[in-house]
Formats: structure tokens, C-alpha cells, sequence
């Protein structure tokens, strides 16, 4: 081997090492950034700040597109945008999010703890069935058990599941996950997220309240 290919080798090799950690990073500060706009911007201004955070994700996703962790904020953050936005404008969003967590459990299942079985469950119970969207009831199921699978203690898989019980009328069961879901462990670095999420479990029990009234 020539100097000069040993050179370019290490080159490479230390070009990947880069690229590999400045991932975690990029992950961080989508993570961070929805977090502001979700719990910390009001209602009326979240289309807009999710709408730049759907093109920062969409930049990040284009320079690793190998990337499970960032092809799941990615979605996350896309479909949030479709939340804020609604209408028949929004279906594009969540398609173009159900691709990419499709594609990163096909590079990663058990990125960021199932995190993409769990995504991709909530959109299929939140998304209009056919001929407007995708929703189905069965792979929401499937995909929020397999999320749970992975991460069984986890706040947002058991808040999910729990929120799709409620919608289905199993209020018991919809209880017990949400419960389940208040004892879940503090996040490191996720306190505002995780102090949002207990925010919108604790709604959630006030409707199961009101119905046993």
C-alpha cells in the first residue's frame, strides 16, 4: 500500500468517525427543537415553527440518509407538522413520515428503543382510513405492541397505546397503560418532554374520570 493510499484511507476512516458522531448531535437538537415548539410555543404559532423544523429535518435526513435516529425525528417532527397544519394539506406530511419510519426500522428496528414501531402505530390510529389515508386500525395495533416490546416501561410507547385504547372505548386498559406510562423512569435530557408527555397523560385520565362519572 502507497503512502498516498494509506493517506486516503485514513482520511476516509476518520471522515466516517465524523459523520457517525456528529449524528448524535443533529438527533439532540431536532429532539430539543420539537420539544420548544410542541410544549413551550402556543397552539396558534406551532404550524409555523414546525413547518422550519420540518426543512431543518428534511436538510439533516438528506446528509444521513442512513440514519435510523434521524429518520424517526424526522417523521416525528414532519407528522407533528401535519397535526398543526390539518386538512387534506397534512396527508402528504404523514405519507412522506410513514416512509421514513418504514425505512428506519428497515435500517435499525430497535433505534432510539422502537421509537419507529411506536411513531408509526400512532399515525396508523390518528391517519383518516381509505380512500383518504392510510389509518388502519389493526397495523396500529400491531406496530404500538411492538414498540411496547422494546421499550415496555417506556412513557411514550404505554402513552400511545393507552391513548389508542381510550379512542377504541377500553377504558380499563386504556388506564392501566397510562398509569404505567406516569411511572415510567426520568428521560436523561428529556425533562421538558417528559414533563410535557405527563402533561397530556393527566388529560387523558381526566377524560377516563369524566366517562365512570
Amino acid at each position: 500500500m502507497t503512502f498516498f493510499t494509506r493517506f486516503l484511507a485514513g482520511l476516509m476512516a476518520a471522515v466516517a468517525l465524523s459523520a457517525a458522531a456528529a449524528v448524535p448531535d443533529e438527533v439532540a437538537r431536532l429532539q430539543g427543537a420539537w420539544e420548544q415548539v410542541k410544549y413551550q410555543v402556543p397552539a396558534a404559532q406551532q404550524e409555523a415553527g414546525f413547518e422550519r423544523l420540518t426543512e431543518q429535518a428534511r436538510q439533516v435526513a438528506a446528509q444521513h440518509p442512513n440514519s435510523a435516529d434521524v429518520l424517526i425525528w424526522y417523521a416525528i417532527i414532519e407528522s407533528s407538522y401535519a397535526g398543526a397544519k390539518g386538512g387534506l394539506g397534512a396527508l402528504s406530511h404523514v405519507k412522506n413520515a410513514k416512509k421514513n419510519l418504514e425505512q428506519a426500522i428497515t435500517l435499525d428496528s430497535n433505534a432510539l428503543s422502537g421509537s419507529a414501531y411506536t411513531s408509526l402505530g400512532s399515525l396508523y390510529y390518528q391517519v383518516p382510513g381509505w380512500p383518504i389515508g392510510f389509518g388502519d386500525d389493526k397495523k396500529a395495533l400491531e406496530n404500538l405492541r411492538r414498540g411496547l416490546a422494546i421499550n415496555p416501561d417506556g412513557i411514550d410507547p404505554n402513552f400511545f397505546y393507552g391513548d389508542y385504547l381510550l379512542r377504541k372505548g377500553d377504558v380499563d386498559g386504556a388506564e392501566r397503560a397510562l398509569r404505567k406510562a406516569l411511572q415510567a423512569p426520568a428521560r436523561p435530557g428529556r425533562k421538558l418532554a417528559d414533563e410535557g408527555r405527563r402533561g397530556e397523560i393527566g388529560k387523558l385520565l381526566e377524560q377516563i374520570a369524566a366517562k365512570r362519572k
